[in-house]
């Protein structure tokens, strides 16, 4: 049985401000280089009227709060799943909030069920999603349960 200090209810936020270098690095890692994302006069033209960064960059950021908040560091994702609700655009602060919804232990391991939404700086929701990850199996540092 895991050995998990996790509960349900617990939560955690974490904030990033996405700025035009992080979206410029973003596209040169993954190859992604829409120009949605990277060219003004085209995104001029679209429904967003300027460019917006990659939806995956909130998506990240919601990897880091896992990774480095709740549960943290050692935490084991098995997967994620995302609707992107609205635009981040280049400036905007995303904060991922976290909501462990469930826990099932396992003969080794507990498999925590984590709610993840992003917001922006308005409060407005631009992300939703659910995690599925394997918690380390100690945490000692439990100030983020708010």
């Amino acid at each position: 049985m895991g050995n998990c200090s996790l509960k349900v209810g617990d939560g955690c936020s974490f904030c990033k401000q996405i700025s035009n270098e992080d979206v410029l690095a973003f596209a040169e890692v993954t190859g992604d280089k829409n120009p949605l994302h990277l060219d003004d006069d085209y995104a001029k033209g679209t429904v967003f009227k300027e460019r917006i960064a990659h939806g995956m960059i909130s998506a990240g950021v919601i990897s880091a709060a896992i990774a480095m908040k709740l549960p943290g560091p050692g935490t084991t994702y098995l997967g994620q799943s995302l609707k992107f609700t609205g635009p981040v655009k280049i400036g905007d602060t995303v904060t991922a909030n976290l909501r462990v919804k469930e826990l099932k232990e396992k003969p080794k391991f507990t498999i925590a069920t984590i709610a993840t939404t992003c917001v922006n700086q308005e409060g407005k929701v631009v992300v939703e999603g659910e995690a599925t990850v394997i918690p380390p199996e100690h945490k000692e540092d439990t100030a983020c349960q708010n």
